[in-house]
């Protein structure tokens, strides 16, 4: 049994994790910390829990966690940095659900979080955990970032395109809009029900945090420069991120629905979808999936590519899962094959 800790349970991340794991047939939870809740019983705080997770929060704890397997951080930005150095040197493997280890270069991440970075010398090691992109690497790796749930969703739709060369890399426009759980589990007067039910809205236009990920993980693909567009919106629901990404062809005869289905084909979390199909994210609510379509209208040099996950499974908890199989050398698919919820 793979010994897990997790630190910072208490957020959606978090007990998204603790559904999960508490399922896999391969976990053994050890500890779960938070310093707010210590000495709570994590199925007084989260009830759907009960039966399930016998645990208790406790104050974090170097020689608790050092006695782990794999240690996955759900905190705040800046928290894992602090830890990861310890946890690696006592040979314990770490996933990070936060930013601290996605962007390669620490002037990128200082200039876009507002802190230096606790651990440079971490930065070149650490895998960036898309498991289409990057599955062989992390199957190696000791330290992995996992991605961003609206990066997961725009790097997905765009992949296949920029593989093929089939589009203008300097043409791509990410429109993508977030239920409220993104913004996290905590009290703030815009995420209010009364403040984002009954309403929508765009943020972070001029620069969200997502765009350096995005970019740099599509720059790798194409190996120089791309320009991207992106623009999140807030939308009036609990889960779930849809995107709708537009580039240019640049072969009018490309067979973009052929190029989807040969780029997924043996992906078990990608789900490419019929032509002229029309993805919701209610098809994807409580798993580990990516559904896409793609379209392009009035047969166009325009293609565009709707992509859907649930922000807290496929981008986050449930990636971070499919990640640590990989690293454990167990099927990926282990603990993570649930049925999407409906209603």
């Amino acid at each position: 049994m793979i010994k897990v800790g997790i630190v910072g349970g208490t957020g959606y991340t978090g007990v998204e994790l603790l559904r999960l794991l508490a399922a896999h047939p391969a976990v053994e939870l050890t500890v779960i910390t938070s310093r707010g809740e210590k000495g709570v019983k994590v199925s007084q705080l989260f009830p759907n829990l009960r039966g399930r997770v016998e645990l208790a929060f406790v104050e974090p704890d170097d020689s608790v966690l050092k006695g782990c397997d794999v240690v996955f951080f759900a905190t705040p930005n800046g928290t894992a940095m602090k830890s990861v150095a310890m946890l690696l040197e006592a040979g314990v493997k770490v996933i990070d659900l936060a930013a601290d280890f996605r962007l390669q270069k620490a002037d990128d991440w200082e200039q876009w979080y507002g802190m230096p970075h606790a651990c440079p010398e971490l930065l070149a090691e650490a895998v960036y955990g898309l498991p289409e992109v990057n599955r062989d690497a992390i199957r190696k790796a000791r330290l992995v970032a996992n991605p961003g749930c609206y990066p997961t969703a725009v790097q997905l739709g765009f992949l296949p395109l920029l593989e093929a060369e089939a589009v203008n890399p300097r043409s791509l426009i990410a429109d993508a809009k977030s239920g409220v759980s993104g913004a996290g589990r905590k009290a703030e007067v815009g995420i209010l029900l009364c403040e984002a039910g009954d309403n929508f809205k765009a943020y972070n236009v001029l620069g969200h945090r997502h765009w350096p990920e995005i970019r740099q993980g599509l720059m790798a693909v194409v190996d120089g420069p791309v320009d991207l567009v992106f623009v999140p919106h807030l939308t009036p629901m609990i889960r779930g991120i849809h995107a709708t990404l537009y580039a240019t062809l640049t072969d009018p005869d490309a067979d973009v629905q052929a190029l989807f289905e040969r780029r997924y084909a043996t992906e078990p979390f990608v789900d490419v979808l019929p032509p002229k199909s029309h993805p919701e994210t209610r098809g994807v609510r409580g798993a580990n999936q990516c559904r896409l379509a793609v379209h392009r209208p009035q047969n166009g040099k325009t293609v565009v590519v709707l992509s859907v996950i649930d922000n807290l499974v496929k981008g986050a908890a449930g990636q971070a899962i499919q990640n640590m199989n990989l690293m454990f050398g167990l099927p990926e698919v282990t603990g993570l094959e649930g049925i999407a919820l409906l209603p």
